[in-house]
């Protein structure tokens, strides 16, 4: 059987009709295998859903106890149906995986978000020997190189020592990519409470549950937070709550942040540049790595890396998934 034909996209998003199931579906399904918790991947109302435990809870957390029909969490090898399934580490928040879906002698990896930098919050990248990769391309292009994430730790904490006296409030998401700011901190020698916008807490918490530490953190709260680093998702800083703090140093902790257009859109005076994504280098070197027989690229800008897989004699097209939005969670 070929390779589109055990997975292709439809309206609902990619499709196993062998299995009878659909991963991360863009609206609900009978049964959807879900790569991650953000809400781009992870969607309310499926009448089943598939996924490591750790993703679970963080559905379960974010959409409420009820947020499917039922829930099976991954565990080894399962056959589905007429195929086989596993689930992989992705390194990208906690739980992500990848999906590797086999039929007869074809395995195609569905990657989801994925990264290669070393995350302290979440279990790296694993490769996946496979025939079909289908990888992501929210920065599938070659502008975009990150930095070490130790350096941005670096040039908060330079920051915060060159200015003592203004709180540094810095954006971030509430799964995955704040609790790596905070993770990042604390490698870096930060020892101080750091304060956590409410939003936050219920996320953290889990974390810290599964073993993440991070340190002593202090409600974002009391008209006076006693507190020189602030946390907050993104969404607070169009609030009234950011006007208790007086003179604060913006951030924004982003891949996006590489793009000085777009601090500058935000208002941001202190660009991190912390992505939880594969940069262009990673990315290209997942799939020299990986040397698939196909790539299957979404989510992002598809055109440069299917140039590069065709520049290597890599055969590659687009996956249109509809419905899926550009960098929702980053």
């Amino acid at each position: 059987m070929r390779a589109d034909q055990i997975l292709f996209p439809t309206d609902a998003g990619l499709y196993c009709p062998e299995g009878g199931f659909h991963i991360d579906p863009v609206r609900p399904v009978d049964r959807a295998l879900i790569t991650h918790g953000h809400s781009d991947h992870a969607r309310f109302g499926h009448g089943a859903v598939m996924a490591t435990q750790q993703t679970l809870d963080i559905m379960r957390l974010r959409m409420g106890a009820d947020h499917a029909g039922a829930e099976q969490a991954a565990q080894g090898t399962m056959r589905i149906g007429g195929v086989t399934v596993s689930f992989h580490p992705a390194g990208h928040v906690l739980g992500s995986a990848q999906i590797a879906v086999t039929s007869g002698d074809c395995r195609i990896v569905v990657s989801g978000d994925y990264t290669r930098a070393a995350n302290p919050t979440c279990l790296p990248f694993q490769p996946i020997p496979c025939d079909v990769f289908v990888t992501e391309a929210t920065f599938g292009l070659p502008v975009f190189r990150f930095p070490d994430p130790a350096t941005q730790a670096a040039k908060l904490m330079a920051s915060m020592a060159e200015f003592p006296d203004r709180p540094h409030l810095i954006g971030a998401y509430a799964l995955g990519k704040a609790q790596h700011v905070i993770s990042l901190m604390r490698q870096a020698g930060y020892d101080a409470p750091i304060a956590i916008h409410g939003a936050l807490k219920t996320l953290c918490d889990y974390y810290v549950a599964q073993g993440v530490d991070l340190g002593p953190l202090i409600p974002a709260t009391a008209d006076e937070v006693p507190a020189q680093l602030v946390i907050a998702p993104p969404s607070a800083f169009a609030s009234l709550w950011v006007q208790r703090f007086r003179d604060p140093v913006v951030g924004f902790a982003s891949g996006w942040m590489a793009v000085r257009a777009r601090a500058r859109q935000r208002g941001v005076e202190l660009p991190l540049i912390v992505s939880d994504h594969v940069d262009w280098p990673m990315l290209t070197g997942t799939l020299a790595e990986l040397s698939p027989s196909e790539v299957w690229v979404t989510h992002g800008t598809e055109d440069g890396v299917i140039r590069w897989c065709e520049l290597q004699g890599m055969a590659a097209r687009p996956l249109r998934l509809v419905g899926y939005e550009d960098e929702a969670e980053e």
